[in-house]
């Protein structure tokens, strides 16, 4: 029988978590938030692709029963391999999965959760971006719920909790600006990987910190609100505001705006996740006012980020182009990480990449997958 806890009259059952990408930057912040409310989450089981010390320290100290390494090529007795995770992910009792995955690699989980009907708090954008229209329709006969990790979207799931979609006009990313917001262009081509992974307000995973100096991150984000919130790409803008205390803003149809705001943590949106609908009581994290500095916004410039734009037209054209663009970068990254390329040849790669395939119109999951395999190779 599972323990439940008393809140505003209501009884919070403890809920079962399972926990993809349990190693990674959300992950460690999945485990802080559930080792700090252990009176209502525990972890059922969990994955790693393959930081096997990590998953075994980790599944020792919160007592984590089934752990897996998705990486084929590592096979340790006691671990399950990525084939028995989507077993378990079909079979186990759960109440919520995490999928904080990188890359492409978290899309057949998501699938193969929704298809279960159970509810899933994500981190892997790139599960809406390469399949959105598959994962909307499987979630609308199946009866998923889809609670978003990222910020600025859980910024905009708080923000439209108990409103109509009518009464909504315009939805404002905010972005960071990374770490090139003021450098000057001449000085691009000289950039580092050092400078690129010192992020000025987030301490996140190397693709994710390299995704948003190029600001593909914010370009992905906006794909991924698309089909998260149902709304047409006029209605989704994006803006940089450098401090990251405002996560998003959502714009009202009668002119007002409500955002969103804390210090920059990821933990506050995966408490949420883990809570909705309810924001449950936590001292975990504080935002003291005082402290702040001016809060500040910027337009996002099409020659420093023109990823970000390339993006956004992917997005609009829908079908096959996102994966492509997806798959593109994520390969551009591999080799900017290896030394092959220099900073700005990652977003000339992806444009390339665009510009050599055709479009395929509502691509199945296998299409999809083999279009990334295709497009990488």
């Amino acid at each position: 029988m599972r323990l439940k806890k008393k809140f505003n009259g209501m009884e919070i059952m403890k809920k079962k978590i399972a926990v993809l990408g349990i190693t990674g930057s959300i992950g460690e912040s999945v485990v802080e938030i559930v080792k700090y409310h252990s009176e209502v989450f525990e972890i059922v089981f969990a994955s790693a692709n393959s930081n096997l010390k990590k998953l075994q320290s980790i599944a020792q100290e919160l007592k984590i029963k089934n752990i897996f390494l998705t990486d084929s090529q590592i096979k340790i007795d006691g671990v399950g391999k990525a084939t028995d995770l989507i077993r378990f992910i079909e079979n186990e009792d759960y109440d919520i999965l995490i999928n904080a995955i990188s890359g492409s690699a978290g899309l057949p989980y998501t699938i193969a959760t929704i298809k279960q009907g159970k509810d899933l708090a994500l981190a892997n954008k790139e599960s809406l971006v390469m399949a959105g229209h598959l994962v909307s329709d499987i979630v609308s006969k199946k009866g998923s719920k889809i609670i978003p990790i990222d910020s600025e979207h859980s910024a905009i799931f708080q923000v439209l909790h108990g409103h109509q979609k009518s009464e909504l006009k315009n939805i404002h990313l905010t972005a960071s600006g990374g770490p090139f917001r003021t450098l000057p262009y001449e000085d691009f081509q000289k950039i580092e990987l050092k400078q690129v992974l010192k992020h000025p307000t987030w301490d996140m995973g190397t693709k994710v910190t390299i995704d948003s100096a190029t600001m593909m991150n914010k370009g992905l984000e906006v794909i991924e609100a698309h089909w998260l919130f149902d709304i047409d790409y006029k209605n989704i803008q994006a803006i940089i505001h450098p401090q990251s205390i405002i996560h998003s803003i959502v714009e009202f149809v009668d002119g007002s705006m409500i955002a969103q705001m804390s210090i920059p943590t990821m933990q506050l949106p995966i408490l949420y996740a883990l809570t909705y609908p309810i924001h449950y009581p936590s001292d975990k994290i504080k935002t003291s006012l005082e402290s702040l500095s001016a809060l500040t916004f910027e337009p996002i410039c099409k020659k420093r980020y023109p990823l970000f734009y390339l993006v956004c037209e992917a997005g609009k054209i829908g079908g096959i182009m996102p994966t492509v663009l997806n798959a593109a970068n994520e390969k551009a990254i591999d080799m900017f990480l290896q030394g092959k390329i220099s900073f700005v040849d990652i977003s000339k790669i992806v444009e390339e990449s665009l510009n050599k395939f055709e479009n395929i119109e509502n691509p199945d999951l296998d299409t999809i997958m083999n279009v990334n395999e295709i497009v990488r190779k």
